[in-house]
């Protein structure tokens, strides 16, 4: 069973830095073909803020994973202070380019990847903090959770990223290794600071205008 992270003594300086690995890779099939990455979020390309959310929160280095109109988007956002690495298998789906993603890490001396996915945004640094806070605590297998309900981001020790590779398939990305892994999983509560909704289809685009907001017809 996941156990939920509690106070505990101050970070051990000996613990090597998170990366953040965005996940911005989809082809918005939902949204009728419109990749994520590029959907308008405050006058500018959406992984813009998701990637700003990860740097701020505390990853660095920060990588992101490009795929649908990877090209548009190294034109038409501004992505120089981040790495990108490109999915040429995205339509096949999360696990994909969360594969891409950990190969990507190879070499940075990080000590964890804090995934996070590029139409969250919703989650912002608290939540990306908090997660790395439980790492620098000692846990390497940490999620942020909403009403106690596992969600994103998701952090992995560096020692866990071959085996999450091997697992990761399809849309399902590291579910699997997370389902098999529960009880070595800390939970860390997020749902004071963050709101873990997806921009998935057209009904969902008016988050971008006011993030935060609620459907009229929510929770009926």
């Amino acid at each position: 069973m996941a156990h939920t992270s509690s106070p505990a003594p101050a970070p051990s300086p000996a613990r090597r830095p998170v990366a953040g690995l965005l996940l911005a890779a989809g082809g918005g099939r939902r949204l009728g073909g419109r990749p994520k990455a590029l959907l308008d979020f405050r006058g500018r390309p959406l992984v813009e803020n998701a990637a700003r959310v990860l740097r701020e929160g505390g990853c660095d280095p920060v990588h992101i994973v490009l795929g649908a109109a990877a090209g548009a988007v190294r034109e038409r956002a501004d992505l120089a202070a981040y790495e990108t690495a490109e999915n040429p298998d995205w339509a096949r789906g999360m696990g994909s380019s969360l594969r891409v993603g950990l190969a990507s890490l190879a070499g940075t001396g990080a000590g964890a990847a804090l995934v996070s996915l590029v139409d969250q945004p919703g989650i912002g640094t608290a939540a990306v903090a908090r997660v790395i806070a439980a790492y620098e605590r000692g846990a390497d297998l940490v999620a942020a959770a909403y009403g106690g309900r596992r969600g994103h981001p998701v952090l992995f020790g560096a020692r866990r990223w071959e085996a999450v590779a091997a697992g990761a398939a399809g849309d399902r990305g590291a579910r699997a290794y997370l389902e098999e892994n529960e009880a070595d999983l800390t939970l860390v509560e997020c749902a004071d600071v963050a709101e873990p909704y997806d921009i998935d289809t057209p009904r969902d685009l008016f988050r971008l205008a006011s993030p935060g907001a609620a459907r009229a017809d929510e929770g009926r």
